[in-house]
């Protein structure tokens, strides 16, 4: 799983967050542990890398919900889950000096 959050965000911050919501998942298991990592620094985002363990038959409805509570979490904390944006610049030229 991969949670995109703002360069401004605490990091810290997001994967304390994540953590809580794996920890309070039944579905996760506790061995092997899950990782938490920050993955890769992108265009627009700081993304954290989320691998938890489950039973194959809990994998996709784990998933969902994970991705669901941990929005919802960003969202109550304060942590920004950026898109990708574009700055456009306008100059205009003095016509009379053409």
């Amino acid at each position: 799983m991969v949670f995109g959050i703002s360069y401004s965000d605490d990091i810290n911050k997001a994967m304390r967050i994540i953590r809580e919501a794996l920890e309070e998942d039944e579905r996760v298991l506790k061995e092997p542990e899950p990782m938490i990592v920050v993955g890769e620094l992108g265009d627009s985002s700081v993304d954290l890398y989320v691998r938890p363990w489950t039973k194959s038959a809990d994998l996709w409805s784990t998933r969902f919900a994970l991705n669901k509570d941990i929005k919802e979490r960003f969202d109550r904390e304060g942590i920004t889950i950026p898109f990708p944006q574009r700055d456009v610049h306008v100059f205009q030229t003095d016509k009379s000096a053409d």
